[in-house]
């Protein structure tokens, strides 16, 4: 049973490479649906006095994928950035230098998912009030698989959209790293690594870019 919440001496002894097979062991458990027990109540004590959280995810609003669950991770263990299409922008990018330049993590990583409502929909150029620009920062991705991928260029098209999905991970990868200097030399230094997933919706499964 888990019920030891991760201290800074724990946390300064993992390497990012630790972390990162930490968290797809994580997922293989919840896939084999043989995840750990969790002392809830021992873990929100343990974690009022601080937090020294090993990774930080930005991943999608998509309900079907709360991320601590499908990486079997508990109270203390992870942060967690959430916006529709797991894209970054001012807001995300500080929230992530923070957790790992001030908290200490040693990972980042961006999970996209399967059949991605916010990725249809702008492949499908939706507008729609404060949708349509929160769907510009998708678009550059849409645009790149549209030189990738044959048949129509619309959420129709199912390998448009999973390669559209694939594409705004590494891109939002490319983007944390031209646009947080802090986190671009954390990485080049070997503090964290920086690096793309996406959850499969019909296994349950994190497969890495």
């Amino acid at each position: 049973m888990k019920n030891i919440a991760i201290t800074k001496d724990i946390q300064s002894s993992l390497t990012p490479s630790d972390v990162l097979n930490d968290l797809l062991e994580g997922n293989k458990r919840f896939v084999e649906n043989d995840m750990q027990e969790i002392d809830h109540s021992a873990l929100v004590s343990l974690t009022v006095s601080g937090q020294y959280p090993k990774a930080v995810v930005l991943s999608c609003i998509d309900s079907r994928v709360p991320v601590e669950t499908v990486l079997d991770q508990a109270i203390g263990d992870i942060f967690v950035a959430r916006v529709a299409g797991n894209f970054e922008n001012t807001d995300i990018l500080g929230s992530m230098e923070y957790s790992c330049k001030v908290a200490g993590s040693k990972l980042v990583m961006v999970l996209g998912h399967e059949s991605c409502g916010a990725v249809k929909a702008a492949c499908d150029r939706v507008e729609l009030g404060n949708i349509t620009p929160l769907l510009y920062n998708i678009l550059p991705a849409v645009k790149q698989s549209e030189d990738e991928v044959d048949g129509t260029h619309d959420s129709t098209n199912k390998t448009f959209v999973a390669k559209t999905v694939e594409n705004n991970v590494k891109l939002t990868i490319e983007r944390i790293r031209e646009r947080s200097a802090i986190l671009r030399q954390m990485e080049l230094d070997g503090e964290i690594k920086i690096v793309g997933g996406v959850y499969m919706l019909s296994s349950g499964k994190v497969e890495m870019i």
